[in-house]
């Protein structure tokens, strides 16, 4: 009994990425709302401002990750696939090494 191994498919991955992400930078802001404990003075209250902050750093590159996805994804929806300016970004030597 022979297993059929998946053809991997890019827009599944990649919308199956997007729900994950989507999930997560929900989560990321949802911890940003959290106000700062008031009863917490000194260098803790600073790590945990600091904290906040590169939690909301973190969202915000998780966000343009997650818009250049989408961009990815509709190319591919629109080509049928992904060309190579899209999927490989090699340096001059390595496109033309072949």
């Amino acid at each position: 009994m022979s297993m059929k191994k998946k053809k991997f498919d890019t827009v599944d991955a990649i919308d199956r990425l997007m729900s994950s992400m989507a999930e997560a930078i929900d989560n990321m802001i949802e911890e940003v709302k959290k106000p700062v404990d008031q009863e917490v003075t000194g260098s803790a209250r600073k790590a945990e401002l600091q904290s906040v902050k590169q939690t909301a750093v973190d969202c915000q590159e998780m966000i343009k990750k997650y818009q250049e996805l989408d961009e990815m994804r509709k190319t591919l929806m629109d080509s049928g696939q992904v060309t190579q300016d899209k999927d490989y970004k090699a340096g001059f030597a390595e496109r033309f090494s072949k």
